[in-house]
């Protein structure tokens, strides 16, 4: 081989290594990753905030709220800070506008008792209010608190002939939301206890219906308070979705079906009512209907009016002028008929 071929082919060689060389170093530093200063967020205080989705008429416990940090560029003079405000004063308080979980409550979305149109917030869309006065014993000894649900239980005695008396109890309506005990709407707590106390009278959130039912079931015996699980109303829905009572569209919105749903769990009812006689408790009580008491007035017969004219003067008596009379109707009661006129007493 001469010179001149060695010559380029040794410069051909240098510059292959050179370029190899070069393309590394390039790729190698492209692959590299670039340290880069991350940004800085203020962090700012904690602000109170909904732990679940709070509708409008929630009444605020302890566990539907809490304090979490917040940015501070986003804080807004209508949050409540820690530190500074108190949520034990927070507590009892209704939901106005509704707040989803994670959202900050403004002190514009609650109101609190004894604020006007407190009790009409805490209402649902076409609820009303009723109260029923309750004791110890039939107020689940005090341990029913605002927010609480319970099923309204009524006891009374039908009274039969000679001491055939029959005892009854029966559970006539169910899932009622319990507003206030007394004239509160919270909870005491003192040391981080709840106190439990005896209250008289209790108001609960029916349908306009239930409030007439409650009107009525207060003059027939005694109403008392039997306290429900909060699974209750859980495995309620569930059945109720099950046998086709709540339905929801196909096309429902995750919110639409939400809301289906919360108002199903919510729904008082007066069906279904289960009932115990004293037979159920005792071998000495009856389970049926007694027969009834003598003492009802005996079946009053009213026959067709007869039209009159005049009466005559009582014969051996002073004269008087005739009395003019109107129809008048024959009544019988019993053995005994009479007429009356009519328009009369």
């Amino acid at each position: 081989m001469d010179r001149k071929k060695l010559v380029l082919l040794l410069g051909a060689l240098i510059i292959a290594i050179g370029t190899a060389v070069a393309a590394r170093s390039i790729f190698a530093g492209a692959s590299a990753p670039q340290a880069e200063a991350a940004v800085a967020v203020p962090v700012g205080p904690k602000v109170l905030v909904a732990q679940r989705g709070l509708p409008v008429g929630t009444i605020v416990t302890a566990d539907a709220i809490g304090f979490q940090q917040w940015p501070e560029g986003l804080v807004q003079d209508a949050y409540f800070i820690d530190g500074e405000a108190d949520i034990a004063k927070l507590l009892g308080t209704v939901v106005r506008h509704p707040i989803t979980a994670g959202e900050p409550v403004t002190q514009g979305s609650l109101v609190a008792p004894g604020d006007r149109g407190f009790l009409a917030a805490a209402l649902g869309p076409g609820m009303r209010a009723v109260t029923v006065p309750v004791s110890a014993k039939t107020g689940v000894g005090g341990f029913v608190f605002p927010g609480d649900r319970v099923d309204l239980v009524l006891t009374q005695t039908v009274k039969g002939a000679e001491g055939t008396d029959l005892k009854t109890s029966e559970t006539i309506l169910s899932n009622l939301r319990v507003l206030a005990t007394d004239q509160s709407t919270t909870q005491e707590t003192v040391e981080g206890k709840t106190v439990v106390r005896a209250f008289r009278t209790v108001t609960l959130e029916v349908t306009p219906k239930i409030a007439e039912k409650v009107a009525v079931a207060q003059t027939i015996g005694t109403l008392s308070l039997s306290l429900r699980s909060i699974a209750d109303s859980q495995s309620e829905l569930e059945r109720a979705i099950a046998e086709g009572v709540v339905n929801i569209p196909d096309d429902a919105t995750p919110e639409e079906e939400e809301r289906l749903l919360r108002s199903a769990m919510t729904r008082p009812s007066d069906k279904a009512a289960t009932f115990v006689t004293g037979g159920d408790v005792s071998r000495f009580q009856r389970r049926s209907m007694p027969a009834m008491t003598s003492s009802r007035p005996e079946p009053m017969t009213i026959a067709a009016p007869s039209m009159g004219v005049s009466t005559p003067a009582p014969q051996g008596g002073a004269s008087s002028a005739p009395v003019q009379t109107g129809p008048t109707v024959r009544v019988t009661r019993g053995k005994n008929t009479t007429e009356v006129p009519v328009g009369t007493n």
